[in-house]
């Protein structure tokens, strides 16, 4: 009887430690930065403006800091604009990033969902838009490159 104990044990702990090793499989994180490529964007509060497209590069870093499992700080840097401090968050299979721009005394900020997977880290095509006092300003589709591409 206690040979089969052994035995039993002797197979089951090798198991078990393998069952609770982290596998590459398991969840990535969006620790990293992604080119986006804003185009097909609408400006004026009626949204009867074409406006260019836009290039920014997205940083996040994954660190849980906003009660998510993927969360943290983002930084959006545009190469002839000043750089935007926000937050993203990813909610089921959404990210969400939010910045506030410095506007002229009115409240403003950039806001931009798109699907996410944090099995693999990757974004899809999403929405931009910027606010300002609470109306949509411009807005667009949000192309994300491949991680780490900027």
């Amino acid at each position: 009887m206690i040979r089969k104990i052994l035995a039993f044990t002797a197979m089951a702990l090798p198991i078990l430690a393998f069952a609770l090793t982290p596998s590459a499989a398991s969840a990535q994180n969006f620790t990293g930065t992604y080119p986006v490529s804003v185009t097909q964007t609408l400006c004026g509060i009626a949204g009867n403006i074409k406006c260019g497209s836009s290039s920014y590069c997205l940083k996040l870093t994954d660190d849980r800091s906003f009660g998510r499992p993927d969360s943290g700080p983002a930084t959006l840097e545009s190469f002839n604009s000043p750089s935007l401090f926000g937050t993203f968050e990813v909610i089921g299979n959404t990210i969400m990033t939010t910045f506030q721009t410095s506007g002229n005394g009115t409240s403003s900020g950039v806001v931009i969902a798109a699907p996410a997977s944090a099995r693999t880290g990757q974004i899809g095509i999403g929405i931009y838009d910027l606010v300002v006092a609470g109306e949509s300003e411009a807005s667009g589709l949000a192309t994300f490159g491949v991680k780490n591409g900027c």
